[in-house]
């Protein structure tokens, strides 16, 4: 008898492009996993429509007497379509801690920079002010601490002269598909798991983010053998 696919709930704040990303993977069969809901804090963001409208879930936030009773009932939401993993894919405010703690080492999230740095806002714009050589994403967990979860992988871009906020952004974003695609493929296939503030790959303590090579594949950045 076949094994149910890992279930896949998705909170995104905007286009949804990420969003996009999983589900030509699924549809492609390269990411084993069902989409079992789209959740926005705001009601017309474009990614709700990149699914039925019976996998919509959307409020809006600022109509919420407390940032609490909105992430409750997001909570809630989430829960009724019994996800195995929560995927946070351009989802623009930040997760109260109940809402965290109930999902907790199931919640990922992408991150467009090389945690830890620049964690939070305007992360492109804080690289280039700050003269780094390379820029990139992260896909970490997601924990009570914004942006400080456990990092699993990275993809890394160079931050080239002339770069603009702009510009380096669209490099950035060409390599959060695969990365996050490939992330997720370690994580529905039952490879990755948390352990208190440490990332878990295959039962072992993984203590050095992977890096997403050319080829799209995650590898160990010591010894350039794949995860």
């Amino acid at each position: 008898m076949p094994q149910p696919l890992p279930r896949i709930a998705v909170l995104a704040s905007g286009r949804g492009s990420n969003l996009q990303a999983v589900l030509d993977a699924i549809a492609a069969g390269t990411l084993a996993g069902e989409i079992v809901g789209v959740f926005s804090d705001k009601p017309a963001a474009a990614a709700l429509q990149r699914v039925p409208a019976e996998l919509r879930w959307s409020a809006n936030a600022k109509a919420y007497p407390s940032r609490e009773a909105f992430d409750a009932e997001l909570a809630d939401a989430v829960a009724a379509a019994r996800p195995d993993w929560v995927m946070c894919a351009g989802y623009l405010r930040i997760l109260g801690d109940a809402f965290v703690e109930r999902f907790r080492g199931r919640t990922i999230n992408i991150h467009p920079s090389l945690l830890p740095k620049f964690r939070g806002l305007r992360t492109h714009a804080r690289a280039i002010e700050e003269g780094e050589r390379e820029h990139g994403a992260s896909v970490h967990f997601v924990i009570p601490e914004l942006d400080a979860g456990g990092v699993i992988g990275q993809a890394v871009v160079a931050i080239e002269p002339g770069d603009t906020p702009d510009t380096l952004a669209e490099r950035v974003l060409g390599v959060e598909h695969p990365l996050l695609l490939a992330v997720m493929r370690l994580a529905t296939s039952g490879r990755l798991a948390e352990h208190g503030a440490t990332v878990v790959l295959d039962g072992h303590p993984l203590f050095t983010p992977l890096r997403l090579d050319f080829a799209g594949r995650l590898t160990d950045p010591a010894s350039g053998a794949p995860a």
